[in-house]
């Protein structure tokens, strides 16, 4: 079958890359810029803990200095102090240092050093904090401007606390070290934002590629317009991905198959393994594929599915033609029910020539007697039949094959053990097995090279306590050996199709009838076919269904 090929017009290329290259953009600018103010502020609280750790150093260096502590612990018990020592020293550290102010004070909050001198000898107005003996951190706003803060306990050559260390770290030191380590956390986010849009831009090419395409609101409007067709119609639709699973299944195709929750599945995975099965993956090569279910003659289809050379799987539907078939079926029957009938009007037409002929010629005896054998020969056929077969649907089937397989040559005979009465169980399906395996029956003696005993069918039709039997046998070919297990397959035929009637479903139909209520059949191999047929009772309920009164068309 040829594959379904998909052409995509190419209007508006590239707007969808675009836009989604200027979406990604913008979301690596936005999160570039939120990850360069984290980091920045992170690196600010970084090198503020820097600072105040280095001042906590020098306060610490300040402290330990002999003289500081020497000064000071003279001054806590009143000895005489040279002046200028404490901020001498104090100022000397904080050259040295770089820091921004180094303050001695003690226990009472007077200053004894500070980088403004007039300040000496002043309280200070916070409380002194290192009468802990533990150094203290933070961030002072004091005269000579915002600082990074240490403290530190100060104890005389004695041991004593005799006041604390404050040193301060200039502001502008932490913020100019920030600056000076800015750029390079920008070089880093600009690499990573470049990196982002290469990123961003081979995406928006494979997105492209993937969409064969199209546009986001041509996409959209696909899927509505595929949505609106697949459960609109009447007609089953199934897809397959090239892994062989199932991608989209309408709401016909569930009906009709039996189909739940099949996305996602394989065949293998919501269907046994069946004709109906090989005909949905592709085993079964073909069009108009006929396939009988449970419930429904179906018409399958197969189609694989290329886009630019891709395998993109394939599409099956799934058409219902079971009351077609039905109808097809059985005006095959009527036409040759006709024919029959105008066969045997030229046959009596025949007669009634001859029947005149020799009443003018006066050979009235020998008149009369063609007169009562062409009156007797059809109720002779009826009445034999009726002896054995009480129902009269089962009569009448029986007789009107018999006269059918009569114009072809073919003799067809009731055997002599039958019997049948006038209400068998089963009788819908009887109707049907019979009917169709009479019909493969004279076809297949009819084709057939004539025997030396004549072309011919036996019935022998049974009905036992238990189970009743229907035994079909002709002079025909037989059944090839090795083709017992196919010949029940639906469109197994050795003939072509006959008028309107598709040949591949009488046998397949016998088939599921018996099986689907509990019987059997059986067929022998070599020349001279023998079918038969064991239905055990019937449940209470009767489960006919529509399918049970399709007859006709031989499948051999």
């Amino acid at each position: 079958m040829t594959p379904i090929r998909i052409r995509i017009g190419r209007g508006g290329r590239g707007r969808l890359s675009a836009r989604i290259l200027v979406s990604q953009l913008a979301i690596l600018a936005l999160t570039g810029v939120i990850g360069f103010g984290l980091f920045a502020f992170a690196q600010r609280s970084a090198l503020d803990r820097t600072y105040e750790e280095r001042a906590v150093a020098i306060a610490k260096t300040t402290a330990a200095d002999p003289q500081v502590r020497r000064a000071m612990q003279d001054e806590s018990v009143g000895g005489a102090v040279r002046p200028g020592i404490v901020q001498a020293v104090a100022e000397r550290i904080r050259q040295s240092s770089g820091a921004s102010y180094v303050v001695v004070i003690d226990l009472h909050g007077i200053r004894h050093s500070h980088p403004m001198p007039q300040l000496v000898g002043s309280p200070v107005t916070e409380p002194i904090v290192a009468r802990d003996g533990l150094p203290h951190v933070g961030t002072d706003q004091g005269a000579t401007g915002r600082s990074a803060n240490g403290r530190v306990p100060l104890y005389g050559p004695t041991g004593d606390l005799v006041g604390e260390v404050s040193v301060g770290m200039p502001e502008n030191d932490v913020v100019g070290e920030l600056w000076r380590e800015l750029p390079t956390f920008g070089l880093y986010a600009a690499i990573a934002t470049a990196l982002g849009s290469v990123a961003a831009f081979l995406l928006a090419r494979q997105l492209k590629r993937t969409t064969f395409g199209l546009e986001l609101e041509e996409i959209a409007g696909l899927l509505q317009d595929r949505e609106a067709m697949l459960h609109g119609i009447r007609e089953g639709v199934i897809a397959f991905n090239p892994d062989g699973r199932i991608s989209v299944v309408n709401d016909e195709a569930r009906r009709l198959l039996g189909l739940g929750t099949a996305l996602g599945s394989t065949l293998g995975q919501v269907l046994p393994d069946g004709r109906l099965r090989r005909a949905l993956d592709g085993t079964v090569t073909g069009t108009d594929i006929d396939v009988l279910t449970d419930e429904h003659c179906l018409v399958v289809n197969r189609m694989p599915v290329t886009l630019h050379g891709r395998e993109l799987g394939a599409v099956v539907t799934v058409r219902d033609r079971t009351e077609l078939v039905g109808l097809l079926r059985e005006l095959d029957s009527v036409r040759g029910l006709t024919d029959a009938l105008r066969a045997q009007q030229h046959e009596f037409t025949n007669r009634m020539h001859t029947l005149a002929g020799l009443l003018d010629i006066g050979a009235y005896d020998d008149a009369y007697e063609v007169a009562v054998e062409s009156a007797g020969a059809g109720q002779a056929l009826t009445e034999s039949v009726r002896k054995r077969i009480g129902n009269p649907l089962m009569v009448g089937l029986v007789v009107a094959k018999t006269t059918v397989a009569a114009e072809r040559g073919v003799y067809v005979e009731l055997d002599a053990g039958s019997a049948l009465g006038e209400d068998p169980p089963h009788l819908p399906r009887l109707l049907t097995i019979v009917g169709n395996l009479l019909d493969n029956a004279i076809d297949a003696a009819a084709d057939g090279p004539p025997p030396a005993g004549g072309r011919a069918v036996r019935l022998t039709l049974t009905e036992e306590e238990r189970v009743t039997t229907v035994r079909v046998a002709d002079t025909g070919p037989g059944i090839a050996p090795g083709a017992h297990d196919s010949i029940f397959e639906d469109g197994w035929s050795t003939r072509p199709d006959r008028g309107t009637a598709r040949r591949g479903l009488g046998l397949a139909l016998v088939h599921r009838l018996v099986m689907r209520h509990g019987g059997t059949i059986t067929v022998s191999e070599g020349p001279g076919a023998v079918f038969t047929v064991r239905l055990p009772l019937p449940d209470p309920v009767t489960t006919g269904g529509r399918m049970t009164l399709s007859v006709g068309g031989g499948d051999r």
